[in-house]
């Protein structure tokens, strides 16, 4: 039986290309998320991992699904899959890296190689629809 690591995305996109950071001490890239605590709602979780990482506030009444996506999880066993279930909501305030996120990049399609596996789904599933260049 596969591991299921579940976990919520924040998919900001600006002239054509999307937020993703990098945490402390890895060379992989990633959306912006996390896992969600006990008894904590998607839009609770997410809007809680988004304010320790990047420092700002996700607007509750604009959270909205957009897609969820799995594949096999960076640094895991084989076999360990990443479910990333993935909103889009505006925000209050400035991105500043904060947490344990050393940097914040905004990335085109050409950069998809510098991201995990899931987050090369997400930006191949926004390419096809012209989200990003």
């Amino acid at each position: 039986m596969n591991k299921i690591i579940d976990k919520l995305a924040w998919i900001q996109i600006q002239d054509k290309k999307i937020l993703s950071t990098r945490s402390r001490g890895k060379s992989v890239y990633y959306i912006p998320g996390g896992k969600r605590e006990v008894g904590e709602t998607d839009q609770q979780a997410l809007s809680r991992e988004i304010k320790e990482e990047l420092s700002i506030e996700l607007l509750p009444a604009t959270i909205d699904y957009m897609g969820t996506f799995k594949a096999q999880a960076d640094g895991y066993p084989d076999g360990t899959i990443v479910k990333m279930t993935c909103y889009t909501a505006e925000y209050e305030g400035e991105i500043i890296p904060n947490s344990e996120i050393e940097e914040v990049v905004w990335f085109t399609y050409n950069d998809k190689n510098k991201s995990s596996a899931v987050d090369k789904l997400i930006m191949d599933k926004l390419m096809e629809n012209g989200l990003i260049q």
